[in-house]
């Protein structure tokens, strides 16, 4: 356990957390909503703190981010816990459970991991990064504030794979030390996030805003449930947003959804829809519009903005031809890579 970097005492020993936006009020012998924060007698702890519950050397095509070092290898960990409470998630195998009160008495929390480790698997491993991911990574700021700061020491990139929940605070820490970052945009309703998700869709505009305008780099991701967030009007006012607050290079990553967690009873999502999606999105002005978690999928391929050559040809997260540069070869129209 380590003592948690930003909340307030309150009377009775109740704190204030101040990670995310969910602004937890939480009485003494209580945890967070996130079901990894625990208030003991007035002081706040995180119960995650070098306990990694999930640690891989993925292509950082998985994330996805397929403009930033493509090709290269992220040590990709992830603890328990989650500050929304999406009934679609993927992976609420790691998120959501946490917060359940059997949960503590009966689960080992993974892997002894303390940062210092998580950088020598990094570089025994032959990788260019280290991904905060699995779960949502505010929740285990402490955790992975301190690995960023090493990695940073150690010549290592960092990336995050967030929901964009987290607090200003949370932001202005993490800046500093961010070399990447995929954010799940959910939807573009604030009904939905209400809803569905626990959650409100403002703070994370306002935070995409935030990281956009910071030097990391940043791309997107959606992921579209049927009759859910998939409607034409959805699509495109999250492509506009895209476009015009964040910039046309940013690339958008269209994601089908798989039966899971409380949404068993939902069908995938026909890879028709993805790539009626896609084109939507290009139409829009998007210059990178990709299509993910489908079989036999050619729309995960990079092609210039300009004359549409074929630049990155991607099959599954592994790069079968890639023109280094970050030009086109054709027309030499800049791709927006980051390459080291």
């Amino acid at each position: 356990m380590k003592e948690a970097y930003l909340y307030n005492k309150l009377k009775n020993d109740q704190i204030a957390c101040k990670v995310c936006h969910q602004n937890c009020i939480v009485k003494n012998g209580e945890h967070g909503g996130c079901g990894v924060r625990k208030n003991e007698n007035g002081k706040f702890v995180s119960l995650v703190y070098g306990r990694a519950a999930a640690v891989n050397a993925d292509p950082i095509e998985k994330k996805p981010l397929f403009h930033f070092l493509p090709g290269s290898l992220s040590l990709s960990f992830g603890t328990f816990g989650c500050n929304l409470s999406c009934s679609f998630c993927q992976n609420w195998t790691l998120s959501q459970p946490s917060k359940e009160k059997f949960f503590w008495h009966d689960v080992d929390l993974g892997h002894d991991m303390l940062p210092a480790k998580l950088i020598s698997e990094a570089i025994k491993q032959d990788c260019e990064s280290i991904s905060y991911t699995y779960n949502e990574p505010t929740v285990f700021l402490e955790y992975a504030i301190d690995t960023m700061k090493m990695a940073r020491e150690a010549g290592l990139k960092n990336v995050w794979v967030s929901n964009g929940y987290m607090s200003d605070k949370t932001l202005e820490m993490i800046l500093p030390y961010l070399d990447a970052c995929n954010i799940d945009l959910k939807s573009f309703s604030e009904d939905f996030y209400n809803k569905t998700c626990g959650a409100s869709l403002k703070p994370v505009l306002k935070n995409l805003k935030k990281i956009n305008g910071s030097p990391a780099w940043l791309e997107v991701t959606t992921l579209l449930i049927p009759n859910q967030n998939d409607s034409d009007k959805e699509i495109k006012n999250i492509a506009n947003f895209i476009a015009d607050e964040l910039g046309k290079e940013v690339p958008w990553h269209l994601a089908a959804f798989h039966p899971a967690y409380k949404m068993l009873e939902t069908h995938s999502t026909k890879p028709s829809k993805i790539e009626h999606a896609v084109r939507l999105g290009k139409q829009m002005s998007l210059k990178y519009v990709y299509a993910g978690n489908l079989p036999d999928n050619k729309r995960e391929n990079t092609h210039c903005s300009r004359c549409q050559e074929l630049v990155i040809e991607r099959v599954g997260h592994i790069i079968r031809r890639f023109d280094r540069g970050g030009l086109c070869p054709k027309c030499k129209t800049s791709i927006d890579l980051i390459l080291e």
